[in-house]
């Protein structure tokens, strides 16, 4: 108990201490602004350099003017002369303030500011004695005022509930997370300029739609006033990216949220990107084909090399992705051949003896999935194409002309993940009403991501769409293993969390 009475007197203090500390930085702005320097009226700094120009330029820079801006990070006042550090997007550099080059009246502000406000910092470029690149500061400017305290500069931001909650701290705090956000912006435009040059037109579709289709997934539902109508966030962005295949733009992609009704977990995130691609007059082998191509273009763009590397694991992207059938794929990591199973009950009876788990409306291309995923995911490290998935998990996916049980279809497989979806797709409207039947049956007996029947998609088909190919490809997933992230929250700026009222 009195152990406990500390701990509850050290928070205490501690909170006291930091309320102490606000209340100065208060004090402080409010000081500049009764002189007439409060630092939120200024509305510009022309900034000519950023800090990496300078370090990087070393031999050029050195005797030239700059001028920078960005947070102080780190200060020493040693009587007439400070150091400080200034961090911008690209980096840190030293600044060097003197009172005898800045003047009495700006030194004297300057000992009062503190680490996390931001400076302009106008001088010339030099050298330490001790070797570090600097800047002989002539003007210190207060841009902005902290009124809060960064973390501790040795530790950082740690918590990871406090990171993914306060993101703007974190990208202060920690290099390496502004890093990875920086190469998922290059990352999506890497893939913007190969589509580009492969003449796909980028294109946007409804998030808010009547009929949340494409997926087997739950919707988001929420309530459009205007039109007195429940509506759903879209789950995929497949069948409005198709109408316009009918409507002959060839090629199409777009890049856009997505949302699921889902739990949350290292590899998703209820609201994630999603990229759809559809184009005209091919198939899933055409698809494949693209798909290497991308994600080799990509990681050398972005990466500088074709091997990735995300934990234990190296992945290599220069090599022949395999492509194997679901049904071999299972007969090679489960020892279990559905080429010998002719029945829904034999293979229930099957996924019995192996303690798979599957629902009473499962038929047998459902318990083939089960054991795909239960037995073979988890072997997928190297980029691999699994094909061919059985017709009932396939609601938009053209029949193998041999084989009707199954469709041709893949998913693209890498570190033991799903990287992205694709199909030949399903082109006859009479096929695709009897689809939609089937998933309605579906979700009547309880399936509640199942797919509706969408009566103006269907006449789309009707209009006539091609021959086509299409893809959807998780944006979140190849950043984290692009970026070698452990969480797909490690990949999104603002992941989505729990209420602290709750």
């Amino acid at each position: 108990m009195a152990q406990q009475n500390n701990n509850q007197e050290n928070n205490q203090g501690q909170q006291q201490d930091v309320g102490q500390l606000l209340k100065v930085r208060y004090d402080k702005l409010h000081e500049l602004q009764e002189n007439g320097k409060d630092p939120f009226i200024i509305t510009k700094y022309d900034v000519t350099n950023h800090t990496t120009d300078i370090t990087g330029n070393f031999e050029e820079m050195e005797g030239k003017e700059v001028a920078l801006a960005g947070r102080m990070m780190f200060k020493r006042v040693m009587g007439k002369a400070s150091f400080c550090n200034i961090q911008d997007l690209k980096g840190r550099i030293q600044a060097y303030v003197a009172r005898d080059n800045i003047g009495e009246e700006s030194y004297k502000d300057f000992k009062k500011y503190d680490v996390g406000d931001i400076l302009g910092i106008k001088g010339t470029v030099f050298k330490t004695k001790t070797g570090e690149i600097s800047v002989h500061a002539t003007e210190a400017t207060l841009l902005s005022k902290s009124l809060q305290i960064l973390p501790e500069k040795f530790h950082g931001l740690t918590d990871t509930d406090t990171r993914y909650r306060q993101r703007y701290v974190d990208l202060i705090m920690n290099e390496d997370v502004k890093e990875t956000m920086i190469k998922r912006s290059k990352i999506i435009s890497s893939i913007r300029r190969f589509l580009d040059d492969q003449n796909f037109i980028e294109v946007e579709t409804p998030m808010l739609v009547s009929n949340a289709g494409g997926a087997a997934a739950r919707p988001f539902e929420t309530h459009y006033n205007a039109l007195n109508e429940d509506v759903k966030l879209r789950i995929s962005l497949e069948l409005y990216l198709k109408r316009l295949i009918v409507g002959g733009l060839e090629r199409v992609y777009e890049i856009g949220r997505v949302f699921r009704n889902e739990g949350v977990d290292t590899i998703h995130n209820p609201e994630f990107t999603l990229m759809e691609l559809y184009q005209a007059y091919t198939d899933y082998h055409g698809m494949m084909d693209l798909t290497e191509n991308l994600f080799r273009y990509v990681a050398q763009e972005v990466n500088g090399s074709l091997v990735l590397t995300y934990g234990e694991h190296e992945m290599d992207l220069s090599k022949p992705f395999e492509r194997i059938t679901m049904v071999d794929a299972v007969k090679k990591y489960a020892n279990v051949d559905f080429n010998e199973i002719s029945t829904t009950e034999e293979a229930k009876a099957i996924a019995k003896e192996h303690h798979i788990e599957f629902e009473e409306h499962h038929k047998k291309g459902d318990i083939l999935n089960l054991f795909f995923e239960e037995y073979v995911e988890e072997h997928l490290i190297q980029p691999t194409f699994v094909m061919d998935h059985p017709i009932e998990i396939s609601p938009l996916t053209k029949k193998k002309p041999e084989n009707p049980d199954y469709v041709e279809r893949f998913e693209f497989f890498m570190n033991g993940w799903e990287m992205a979806n694709a199909y030949s797709e399903l082109n006859d409207p009479e096929d695709q009403r009897k689809r939609f039947e089937a998933q309605e049956e579906l979700f009547a007996a309880g399936n509640d991501e199942a797919n509706h029947t969408d009566e103006d998609f269907l006449n789309a088909l009707a209009v006539g769409m091609p021959p086509t190919g299409g893809i959807g490809y998780g944006i979140d997933r190849m950043t984290m293993l692009m970026t070698n992230s452990p969480a797909i929250r490690d990949v999104i700026l603002f992941p989505t969390m729990k209420s602290l009222d709750k």
